[in-house]
């Protein structure tokens, strides 16, 4: 079977699944694991790179403004890997290529035999289908019940031992920086798994973006607040480091006067709606609770680190 992923988390399943051999095409974010990276690219994105989120957000918003989509398809190289099946999403046109693009190319190239497996994940539970679903179409029902059991399996002993900590803290989860989006979808929930209590939104939510006047006047205040923007890596993320650092030395929330703030890899967690969401939530625990899981802060400690929002 011939199989094209055009969105790094439909990859990481197709892998996990024991299919990377069968693998013909990718996005041109799937970045793991490390072998697929060479295979050939079906998508490239329309927006200029940028040092600076708010011009990333600007140039977002003009494209979208006019209608346009955020990324395109390689159709002539999507024809020459003649897919039996595509794996894409249409949950977010900021994330991925469009679904609607996608049906388009399948259209152009003259496979009508290709199936489209679209993903539209909300919550975690949308997750585990959504493995099922891949694993359904590429005939790996078994492995992908085993891949869902293991990633539950996780899940629940770390939230198991969550529960029995003294303190449950509000934590606020960053998904962009400029403008600040908060993390929505999933996030509340792996919040709750690792021992918090989400502020803003709820499981499902659709990131909102909350101005400086609304972070200030947020009612509990976050005691802990880690930020991972969409699509940065840690390196990415800090490059900003000043545009965050005057952000959060004006909020007057306990995180900051504690020094409970983080910054994590957005790129490979969090919002990558795959198996690496338990990575997630041990991550989250290792910020909310640094004591209580000392192992999970050495496990991930090049996926985090402490921000300091007072410059030394």
């Amino acid at each position: 079977m011939r199989v094209v992923s055009l969105l790094p988390s439909a990859t990481e399943m197709v892998c996990a699944l024991g299919l990377e051999r069968d693998l013909v095409g990718v996005s041109h974010e799937c970045d793991w694991p490390p072998q697929v990276v060479g295979r050939t690219v079906l998508t490239s994105a329309k927006i200029r790179p940028s040092w600076s989120s708010q011009a990333i957000d600007r140039d977002v918003r003009l494209v979208l403004r006019d209608a346009l989509a955020v990324y395109d398809i390689d159709v002539d190289a999507l024809e020459r890997v003649a897919p039996d099946v595509i794996v894409t999403q249409d949950l977010c046109d900021v994330c991925a290529v469009s679904f609607d693009d996608v049906c388009k190319a399948v259209e152009r190239i003259a496979r009508p035999q290709t199936r489209i497996v679209n993903l539209h994940p909300k919550r975690l539970a949308d997750v585990w289908d959504d493995v099922r679903r891949v694993g359904e179409a590429l005939g790996r029902e078994r492995e992908a019940a085993e891949v869902v059991r293991d990633i539950e399996t996780r899940i629940d002993a770390l939230r198991l031992r969550a529960s029995r900590l003294a303190t449950r803290p509000h934590v606020l989860t960053i998904e962009w920086i400029d403008p600040v989006m908060i993390g929505g979808t999933w996030m509340p929930e792996l919040v709750e798994i690792a021992g918090g209590r989400a502020l803003v939104t709820s499981a499902g939510d659709h990131a909102p973006t909350l101005s400086r006047e609304q972070l200030a006047q947020l009612d509990p205040a976050p005691e802990v607040v880690l930020v991972k923007p969409c699509g940065f890596p840690l390196e990415r993320t800090l490059v900003e480091a000043g545009v965050l650092r005057e952000l959060l030395t004006a909020m007057p929330w306990p995180a900051v006067r504690d020094a409970r703030v983080y910054v994590a890899d957005g790129n490979a967690y969090f919002n990558r709606p795959g198996p690496r969401l338990v990575e997630s939530a041990e991550i989250l625990a290792a910020c909310i609770h640094p004591a209580a899981f000392p192992e999970l802060v050495a496990r991930h400690a090049g996926a985090f680190q402490p921000f300091p929002v007072q410059e030394t």
